[in-house]
């Protein structure tokens, strides 16, 4: 085997990449006897930033690929982040970006240039991150859109939709805008200047939502009505429909109702955000005089109210025929809905601070007065109104929305629920996984013992997360053995019974550590809930390193067996929260494996005090580490390709940004090492591209469950390496958030992620494929007009078979 010996060109004098080990080429396991510790990360603090596809604009700085830094200067990074990895000879690092980037495809080289590796990485090799979103969010447009998808899951995909771009506008945009403002915003590595990037934005997304309107009222809208479901506006109604109605809301709706007017003596309202409110216009009979009041839509109320069984009309609309009981004695001209995208996004400085929580709160009250983002109005809106609005609320033109009615289609949520099963996918009950019981049975499994025997991998939504994760945790709250608990809580649900089992066990005198991250965006509230609650039942609950998310989902359970201690350890890519265990695809490891249990010791210890170990052995972490070590495993990939060893890597992540690991990707293209990328939302890499990128193929899977987790596949010579956690490659990821990925020991479980991977970017799987220019292509038929076969319903239908092929022996 070749031993190489010289320093990788640049690689190594990166920030954030690391210097790389002298060691020979081939199988990592061969390079670990020599550091029995592993790849140790170091955990500095940072700023923090989340959300499943929404990231703050301070992601984009510098807005650029980080710049070189010197080796051994005080600057230059750790050489302990990774484990040790043989260094390649002529693998150039990824290039300083010195120059604007452009997007044409002819930047790129041909001919006889296009196969030798360069200097220097091309413009233009980035793909927008915020035109990208838009994309992913145009794909779940196209479920929507899609007719032999169940009609009630078609309408859910129409909210999701809405709901994505809320949160969008709320993050993203407005980001984007307070950069703007304060002068701060530079350009985008896409090579876009941020007022382009603006621009795009509102271009697109106006295309986008008025697409989706369409697709409702020209698509969804007749076929609920084809099955007797329908969707009508008040005068659409019966008189006896409207009878009831009328007593509905005098009885529950006019309590609640505050009509608000906009005079000398009355300020223009303050509008929350996201409400949806009516613009009305009414004249005093006696003097003549029009007047602008507001009246808000109650959110406490359900946003179609079924008028007779299978017949629904808006809220708004039973507000708007009844207007005239809330203005007694004045004329009703007009009335409008709108509704208002305000900031969202919250800074909390907690270097100033002594008090999060507090600091928190008062971060969330701050948040509810954000400045307005977006302005959606019905295309029949008054001029009058919208020029009053436009002006009050502060906003452009380009920021204001028309849309056909009703608006706010996030409440299609509620029809989307209707009891109408031959509407929706067929019913799946996720079975026990198989290495906890091989015969389902009304009786709990020791976990502990099937841990002790071997490793367990889970696939949720496919084996289920009530009788694995949150049956460890429950069986070690009620176990005299189980001495200490140590759990971190990202999201969970409102009445979690993983809250409920580290409340018993505290209670039983168990020491119990719970990590919650309550800045976790949108659930911020009910985590400083749930974190009260937990103190308060006698768990030691702490907030993590400042400035940084803790974002890894890792569980750590120490038993008394015999005169010895022995941990049992969790850990997974999604949150421990099980009404979304059921919709997101995710993956988790249970393990009694020493060298686990001692990581999530140390990486516990901390997250929790001061301690200053950072040595690993099964896990890589960030901030420090995780893309030392992903980039110098791509290293590893195209030094083993050049020797003639199996080589290649293949990744499933939620989204790809990072310039450094894209870089990477790009050499390893470039050196003949093939890359397939499996990315459910944001991807930044140009794929495709000749003397780039052609070994790198990408693709993306939107179903019934949301693919949320994150496998990192490296060839290694022949011996598969295989990596999987919470991370994204991502800026936030990787530099302001605590992350883990944890490597698969089992070679059975090895090669079923692997084998997972592959099923994934199939030519046979439905699919959407990235295009060397930036554009999606959805793949759901063959060339005979078949159906392409859905990898969800496949995995369903395997579990369904094992389980039946078990039951009858």
């Amino acid at each position: 085997m070749t031993s190489v010996v010289s320093r990788s060109r640049s690689l190594g004098h990166i920030a954030g990449v690391g210097r790389l080990s002298t060691a020979p080429v081939g199988r990592l396991t061969a390079l670990r006897g020599a550091d029995p510790e592993g790849n140790g990360q170091a955990l500095t603090p940072a700023e923090s930033a989340e959300h499943p596809d929404l990231t703050p604009l301070e992601e984009l700085e510098p807005m650029t690929v980080p710049r070189p830094v010197a080796a051994g200067t005080p600057e230059a990074p750790d050489t302990s982040g990774a484990d040790p990895m043989p260094e390649s000879p002529g693998v150039p690092a990824p290039s300083r970006l010195t120059k604007p980037l452009g997007v044409a495809l002819d930047q790129f080289p041909d001919g006889a240039e296009a196969h030798q590796e360069l200097d220097e990485l091309p413009q233009g090799r980035f793909l927008d991150r915020e035109r990208s979103w838009l994309a992913f969010n145009e794909r779940v447009l196209e479920l929507a859109e899609d007719p032999q998808i169940p009609l009630l899951e078609r309408t859910k995909f129409l909210a999701i939709f809405a709901s994505n771009l809320d949160e969008f506008f709320m993050v993203r945009v407005a980001g984007l805008k307070r950069r703007i403002a304060t002068g701060v915003a530079q350009r985008s590595a896409s090579g876009l200047q941020p007022r382009e990037v603006l621009d795009l934005i509102w271009t697109r997304s106006r295309e986008l939502m008025a697409r989706h309107a369409a697709a409702f009222q020209h698509d969804v809208l007749p076929d609920l009505a084809a099955e007797g479901i329908e969707l009508v506006r008040w005068a659409e109604l019966t008189e006896k429909e409207q009878a009831r109605l009328h007593n509905l809301f005098r009885q529950q709706i006019f309590p609640v109702l505050t009509p608000l007017a906009v005079d000398p003596a009355h300020p223009f309202p303050y509008i929350s955000g996201l409400s949806l409110n009516l613009a009305v216009v009414v004249r005093n009979p006696v003097s003549g005089h029009k007047h602008f009041a507001r009246v808000k839509v109650p959110q406490s109320l359900m946003r179609f109210l079924e008028a007779s069984p299978q017949r629904y009309v808006p809220l708004e609309d039973v507000m708007g025929a009844h207007l005239e009981e809330l203005f007694p004695g004045m004329e009703v001209l007009a009335h409008h809905a709108f509704r208002v995208t305000r900031n969202e996004d919250l800074e909390v400085e907690e270097d100033d601070t002594e008090n999060i929580l507090k600091a928190l709160e008062k971060e969330l009250m701050r948040r509810r007065f954000g400045p307005p983002v977006r302005l959606e109005v019905e295309e029949s809106i008054d001029p009058y109104i919208l020029d009053l609005l436009v002006r009050e609320l502060n906003i452009t033109e380009a920021e204001v929305f028309p849309l056909p009615g009703p608006l706010d289609l996030t409440g299609l949520f509620g029809i989307a629920g209707l009891d109408r099963p031959e509407l929706k996918y067929g019913k799946f009950v996720a079975g026990t996984a198989r290495g906890l019981t091989d015969v389902e049975s009304a009786s709990q499994p020791d976990i502990f013992a099937a841990m002790r025997e071997r490793d367990v991998l889970l696939h949720h939504p496919y084996d289920s997360f009530s009788t694995s994760v949150q049956a460890f945790l429950e069986q070690a709250a009620a176990d005299p053995h189980v001495l200490a608990i140590k759990q971190t809580l990202y999201r969970t649900s409102g009445d979690s019974p993983i809250v409920d089992a580290l409340i018993d066990a505290a209670e039983s005198g168990k020491q119990v550590l719970v990590l919650v991250e309550i800045k976790a965006r949108f659930d911020e509230q009910a985590n400083i809930k749930w974190a009260r609650k937990l103190e308060e039942s006698g768990c030691h609950v702490v907030y993590g390193l400042i400035g940084l998310k803790t974002h890894c989902k890792l569980s750590l359970v120490v038993r008394q067996e015999g005169e010895t201690l022995r941990r049992y350890a969790h850990v997974g890519t999604g949150n421990y929260h099980p009404k979304t265990a059921r919709l997101y695809e995710d993956l988790g490891l249970l393990t009694a494996d020493p060298q686990v249990g001692s990581d999530l010791s140390d990486l516990f210890n901390r997250l929790s005090g001061y301690s200053r170990r950072e040595s690993y052995r099964r896990l890589m972490t960030a901030p420090r580490g995780l893309r030392d070590g992903l980039v110098a495993r791509i290293q590893n990939e195209i030094a083993n390709h050049r020797a003639g060893l199996p080589a290649y890597v293949k990744l499933k992540v939620n989204s790809i940004v990072d310039e450094l690991l894209i870089d990477a990707l790009y050499r390893a293209s470039q050196a003949g090492v093939p890359v397939d990328v499996w990315v459910r939302g944001i991807c930044a890499i140009r794929p495709g591209v000749t003397g780039l990128s052609e070994n790198i193929r990408v693709r993306s899977i939107l179903g019934r469950f949301l693919e949320h987790s994150r496998i990192f596949v490296f060839g290694n010579g022949g011996d598969p390496e295989v990596w999987f956690g919470s991370a994204d490659m991502m800026h936030r990821n990787l530099d302001r958030r605590i992350e883990a990925l944890v490597r698969v020991a089992d070679p059975t479980h090895r090669a079923e992620l692997s084998g997972l991977i592959d099923l994934g970017m199939a030519e046979d799987t439905a699919s959407w494929h990235l295009g060397p220019d930036g554009a999606w292509s959805r793949k759901s038929q063959d060339a005979d007009g078949h159906r392409l076969r859905d990898i969800q319903e496949l995995l369903i239908d395997s579990r369904q078979r094992r389980r039946s092929a078990v039951a009858a022996l």
